[in-house]
């Protein structure tokens, strides 16, 4: 298979795909990567591969398509090809919770000649987190039918995050359940797992315990199926919520301990900050104060490994809805900081800082 007919059959793959018929799309990439001569076709296809297994929770299957990608990105000898190429290893083992591969990856990329890696800084400033998922919710409307689904699912998604955290629940449900119904559409597991718990979290935002449970559990059953133990950890907390509410504070330290090995498993050290927060708050509603300090120290110390902190005036950040900015050496501060004591160089590194830079 030539140049012309590779790229053919990977557009035909690429329509059968946005027209949600998934297999038959598969089915047409597999055939491109078994006969084409094209390295540069055969890279694109792979990377077709990896993308449809992410979107449908296939993880060792996208790592196997990322490992042949980076195979044929260096018979390329192309720089850019190298750098999409071990990207992809790293989503792959991002999303298996191989987190020292993941990064040993980006580092790799961070060091090639040549090449640009956007970095995403995940703050707790619900007005930006809600602002730009409505910007790619627009971007999917102005250019119309063309644009897969699946983008216009993941914005409704992530808008439904930010506006339950905004307290909007209504506004949240609407958006969640338009998500969850195109992710039905096209067999999306791992965005199912995803609603399912937004959902769960909806409900629990409104103290209705009962309705969210049957939903956790839900999202707990597919994300095991697809391997998810970062969606697990949320899932335990939101149940641990769920029975705090109920004043069941044994089953609540049952669920947290559960995502405590999880956590501790895979070294996510938000998902323990978080744990961390619900025993303080349960060792003081029983009157336990070893085990209070225990975690108010192990909290602390989260906080200060994850530099949860404004560099200027000290307090943690994470805990509240604020507005935060960041300079361009990623370090971030509270907007109001920045704007009262003003600075030319970041104080935490005091490099000279050329413009902020929004997170």
């Amino acid at each position: 298979m030539g140049q012309d007919q590779t790229k053919q059959q990977i557009e035909k793959g690429l329509h059968l795909y946005q027209s949600n018929q998934t297999e038959k799309a598969l089915q047409v990439w597999m055939r491109v990567l078994e006969k084409s001569a094209d390295p540069a076709g055969r890279f694109r296809v792979l990377g077709c591969l990896i993308t449809a297994h992410a979107e449908m929770g296939r993880y060792k299957d996208m790592l196997k398509f990322a490992v042949v990608q980076i195979d044929t990105a260096r018979e390329l000898e192309d720089p850019n090809y190298l750098t999409e190429g071990y990207l992809n290893l790293a989503r792959s083992n991002e999303k298996l919770c191989e987190f020292q591969k993941t990064i040993s990856y980006c580092k790799t990329c961070l060091n090639m000649q040549g090449t640009t890696v956007s970095l995403q800084l995940n703050g707790q400033d619900y007005e930006k987190a809600l602002f730009f998922p409505c910007k790619a919710a627009e971007l999917v409307n102005d250019y119309g039918a063309g644009w897969s689904l699946k983008y216009r699912a993941m914005s409704q998604y992530h808008m439904a995050v930010a506006y339950r955290k905004l307290g909007r629940l209504a506004d949240a449900m609407d958006c969640c359940e338009e998500s969850m119904k195109i992710a039905l559409q096209h067999g999306d597991r791992p965005l199912q797992a995803l609603c399912l718990l937004c959902f769960a979290d909806i409900h629990l935002s409104r103290r209705d315990v009962q309705t969210a449970f049957p939903r956790y559990d839900s999202a707990m059953s597919i994300m095991t199926e697809i391997g998810n133990r970062l969606g697990q950890i949320q899932v335990l907390l939101g149940v641990a919520k769920c029975w705090m509410i109920q004043k069941e504070l044994d089953k609540a330290l049952e669920s947290i301990e559960k995502a405590q090995e999880l956590a501790e498993g895979l070294g996510n050290k938000l998902g323990l900050l978080k744990l961390h927060c619900l025993c303080e708050r349960i060792y003081r509603t029983k009157g336990l104060q070893r085990e209070l300090r225990d975690h108010v120290v192990k909290f602390h110390e989260c906080v200060e490994e994850m530099e949860l902190y404004c560099g200027m005036c000290g307090e943690s950040i994470g805990e509240k809805n604020n507005q935060l900015q960041a300079l361009p050496c990623s370090h971030f501060f509270h907007l109001k900081c920045l704007q009262t004591n003003g600075t030319r160089g970041c104080p935490n590194c005091r490099r000279l800082s050329v413009k902020p830079g929004y997170v």
